[in-house]
């Protein structure tokens, strides 16, 4: 049996920028989404880079937040 990697998802992503557009701040934002203040800063800073699962989770809170709080508030 052949496996097959998808790759789902960007491969870079502008976590600041996607904070910024939403008007929040590193705290409300991490706190928000359920996100480390100190992995954000990370993040936003260029000292880490979010994983893929981390990555599809921000594309989802770009084009979807409402329903990504709806979801965490269940």
């Amino acid at each position: 049996v052949k496996h097959r990697l998808i790759r789902a998802g960007p491969r870079t992503i502008d976590v600041r920028s996607i904070r910024q557009r939403m008007g929040l701040s590193q705290a409300v934002f991490a706190s928000a989404f359920g996100l480390s203040l100190y992995t954000l800063r990370n993040w936003e800073q260029g000292k880490r880079q979010p994983d893929p699962a981390a990555r599809a989770y921000l594309r989802v809170i770009e084009v979807a937040p409402d329903v990504v709080r709806q979801a965490l508030s269940q």
